[in-house]
This record gives C-alpha cells, sequence and structure tokens, in this order.
C-alpha cells in the first residue's frame, strides 16, 4: 500500500468518526438544550425525581364514630355522645414517611413504587412493618393487601400459616400508627 492510500484511508476514518460524533445526537435523540443545561444545573437530581412522583394528597372526609345510647334509658342515664374525627395527615407519598420506612423494605427499594396505590399512609407503614416482622416479601404482602383487597392478617395468614397472623398484623398496625404519631407531631 502506498502512503497516499493509507493518508486517505487514515483521512476517511477520522471524517466517518466525525461525521458520527456530529450527526449522533441527533440520531438518538440526545440533544441537550441551553433550557436542559440551565434546568439541570439549578435543581438537584433527588428534588427533580421526588418532584416527578409527589401525588398531591386527596382531601378525604372526617371519620366520625359515635357512641349508641340505648333508647330505654332516662336522659339522666342516657350516657353522654362521644365523636371523634380523625383525618389522615400524612399521605402514603410522604417523604418524611418513606425515609422512616425505607429501613424495612429491601436496600434499594424504589419508595415511590413501594407506597403507590395504599389507601392510607397507616396501611402502606403497617404492610412495611409486618413484611419486616414476619420475613415475608413486601410486595407479596402489598399484592394481598392492595390488589386483592385481603386484610392485613388474611394475607399473613394465606402466606404463612404457622404464623399467629392475627398478632403479627396487630403488632404491625401499632408500629406504624407508632411511626405516624411520630411524624405528625
Amino acid at each position: 500500500m502506498s502512503l497516499a492510500k493509507g493518508s486517505a484511508l487514515v483521512l476517511a476514518f477520522v471524517g466517518a468518526i466525525a461525521l458520527g460524533i456530529w450527526i449522533g445526537p441527533y440520531v438518538t435523540d440526545r440533544v441537550a438544550t441551553a433550557g436542559d443545561t440551565i434546568a439541570s444545573s439549578t435543581q438537584s437530581p433527588a428534588a427533580s425525581v421526588d418532584a416527578d412522583r409527589a401525588v398531591p394528597a386527596a382531601p378525604r372526609a372526617a371519620t366520625i364514630h359515635r357512641a349508641k345510647a340505648k333508647p330505654k334509658r332516662s336522659a339522666a342515664e342516657a350516657p353522654a355522645v362521644t365523636a371523634s374525627v380523625t383525618t389522615p395527615t400524612t399521605p402514603a407519598a410522604a417523604p418524611a414517611l418513606h425515609v422512616r420506612l425505607k429501613p424495612l423494605l429491601n436496600k434499594g427499594a424504589d419508595m415511590g413504587i413501594a407506597s403507590e396505590d395504599f389507601v392510607t399512609a397507616e396501611q402502606f407503614a403497617a404492610v412495611a412493618h409486618a413484611a419486616r416482622n414476619t420475613n415475608v416479601p413486601f410486595m407479596v404482602l402489598k399484592d394481598r393487601v392492595v390488589y386483592k383487597g385481603k386484610s392485613l392478617e388474611d394475607a399473613l395468614r394465606e402466606v404463612k400459616p404457622d404464623l399467629n397472623a392475627a398478632a403479627e398484623a396487630q403488632r404491625a398496625r401499632s408500629e406504624a400508627k407508632s411511626d405516624l404519631s411520630e411524624l405528625e407531631g
């Protein structure tokens, strides 16, 4: 091969690489615009991920529990009617709750996926605690409780029949209530 042919071959190779670098972003839709660069440099990656996954909490109606008075008693003997209003203040997608429950789930678990579709934060926390306490995979319990509509006790009994499901479900609920009360106040 002559020097001219070798030089032409090297020049063609270098030209092909330069052309690939120049048109590559356009072919693969990876063109970074000035606006994208500015937006990504002013916002931290963690904040953008949380902002994308943040679900606004839907307002829930207050639950009112009243004690029933026996009708045959006189007005002086009738017990007082009590009313308790409970409104869930912490949504299942709350970042503070995710930080609190992250150690209970497997390492690397996506808290956004883990908390989605739960009705309340207490239900999410109870399933997470039950999974950790009983060594049952979280996603198995979540599937049974959220998607199949079973109670936590029934889900535990189905997965581990030899387990005292009632006691474990109650333990998980009390731990969940404790977590939520610490977050709220």
